[in-house]
């Protein structure tokens, strides 16, 4: 795993971008059906529906109600790639306890995004949830654009505790904002109590959704450390907690693994293809298995 925490901003900027070129580059420049998880973004009639190979969601309905047959709709990828992400920057992403913090992961995860959708025409466009609100910043082209993105990301000062901005209010602001059809990337924990997953399941009849999951190990399990005080980055409330006692860490893990899986049901739900990273894995490798699951998925299964 590639650690960015100790190198100045354009330091860590440089690593990422090799990273990505060196691992990923030849896996997904210019191969869109890879990264995306739907097949496109552009109309392009309908066919005869395949059992067993083609997603319901893609269904016809005008077509098989005027044929007696079921047809799905055909889409092909479009030239120009419109990329907008939204980054979470909230207090609970001000966290890590290995060689990342999962505030800097979610950098990585923008950076992946950003370089291997860069091209000629593609825009990408961003939108940073933090304390105050939602700064957005528009689409535009390029590597200068990108790497600007990346360093104000880097420069974001700690988040501050106390209220904070829904998820769900930043991802419907930006589902108003986007006038065309695009590729939306939500980077996030999803440790937020709004209906998120409603405002993502409106995102996705309209835009191709992913939502990058970003989790740290010690979230799932707590450690025998004695005494501990733990602090709710979202509201700042203190507690100390006797983590000596095996029943109290069985039940933090059983609450752990019911919210993850409340997550991973929410963003079922919605429809969105889910990348999970943690601060504890390769990164990169996840995005490779995401990568290569989404185009088995895009040849209906076949390798």
């Amino acid at each position: 795993m590639t650690s960015v925490s100790q190198l100045m901003p354009d330091r860590r900027i440089r690593q990422l971008e090799l990273t990505i070129t060196r691992r990923l580059d030849g896996l997904l420049r210019g191969e869109y059906a890879g990264l995306l998880p739907g097949a496109g973004s552009e109309l392009a009639g309908s066919r005869e529906y395949r059992p067993g190979e083609d997603e319901v969601r893609r269904m016809d309905w005008a077509v098989t109600a005027r044929t007696d047959m079921p047809h799905i709709r055909e889409t092909v990828a479009e030239h120009e790639l419109s990329t907008h992400v939204l980054v979470d920057a909230t207090p609970s992403m001000d966290f890590g306890t290995v060689e990342l913090e999962k505030r800097e992961l979610a950098v990585a995860a923008v950076a992946a995004i950003g370089f291997l959708t860069a091209g000629a025409g593609n825009r990408l466009g961003a939108g940073i949830l933090t304390s105050e609100g939602v700064r957005r910043y528009p689409a535009r082209a390029g590597r200068v654009h990108l790497i600007g993105l990346l360093r104000k990301l880097l420069a974001l000062p700690r988040a501050q505790e106390g209220q904070q901005v829904p998820l769900a209010d930043g991802i419907r602001g930006l589902h108003r904002a986007l006038r065309r059809r695009a590729l939306v990337v939500i980077v996030s924990d999803f440790l937020d109590e709004s209906d998120w997953a409603r405002e993502m399941r409106r995102l996705g009849t309209q835009h191709q959704v992913i939502a990058i999951e970003v989790t740290d190990p010690r979230e799932m399990e707590l450690p025998d450390v004695g005494l501990l005080t733990v602090v709710d980055p979202e509201t700042g409330r203190k507690r100390e907690i006797a983590t000596g006692s095996r029943a109290l860490r069985e039940r933090y893990a059983a609450a752990a693994a019911e919210q993850r899986l409340a997550v991973q049901q929410g963003l079922r739900s919605a429809g969105a293809a889910h990348v999970a990273l943690s601060t504890g894995r390769d990164w990169v490798a996840d995005i490779v298995r995401h990568v290569h699951a989404q185009r088995r998925l895009a040849l209906g299964g076949r390798r």
